[in-house]
């Protein structure tokens, strides 16, 4: 019986890890235009909250305000250091991944690094392959941009998105403070060498 019930488990889970894999291909990645900035500042703002909900209102108010504006969007979508990346599955906006030139934490040591700014997920569509498309893909416009190593800020009481980052191979190499509203907090800062990191399949 032990030796079947442990091949049925593996069967199971390969039939998952399958299912996963082709409903993330449902999604489309293309790059984002001035006409998605409405769009992706209501989504920004609602998966922001989902995330962030143990802060107090008005933090989180101030914090939308001036993070997830449509004009902010707007102007993000059309810098030339900013790309911007959208999910689309099932007619709607399904994730986005931003990736950006800047300033550069003391921590991380890399060369040529570049930041992977924001990563959200819609609630519907977390644990079906969708972020693992998007990290490849913010990696590929990472080495448009001329990177050598991928980093970001993560909300270390975020144990989910933690352990997702570490799963996709980054490191963690320090902390950075993380300021929603007026209220900081402590983010893990980790980084990913690209020559070792997984591709995308490009976009549109």
């Amino acid at each position: 019986r032990g030796p079947a019930r442990n091949a049925t488990l593996e069967f199971e889970q390969l039939a998952r890890a399958a299912a996963h894999a082709v409903a993330s291909r449902v999604c489309t990645i293309r790059r984002a235009r001035a006409d998605d900035a409405a769009t992706l500042a209501e989504f920004g703002a609602r998966t922001f909250v989902d995330t962030y909900a143990d802060f107090h209102a008005d933090d989180l108010a101030l914090h939308l305000v001036r993070t997830y504006g449509e004009a902010q969007q707007r102007r993000e979508i059309a810098d030339p250091d900013v790309a911007t990346l959208l999910a689309h599955g099932g007619g709607a906006l399904a994730a986005f991944v931003q990736v950006r030139r800047g300033l550069v934490p003391a921590c991380v040591a890399g060369r040529d690094p570049i930041e992977l700014h924001r990563l959200y997920v819609e609630r519907a569509w977390h644990g079906r392959g969708v972020a693992q498309r998007l990290i490849g893909a913010a990696c590929d416009a990472a080495l448009a941009f001329g990177g050598a190593t991928l980093w970001l800020k993560v909300w270390q009481r975020n144990a989910r998105a933690v352990a997702f980052y570490r799963k996709c191979g980054f490191a963690d190499v320090g902390e950075a403070v993380f300021v929603v509203g007026n209220d900081a907090t402590t983010d893990r800062v980790l980084v990913l060498e690209l020559d070792r990191a997984p591709r995308g399949e490009g976009f549109a």
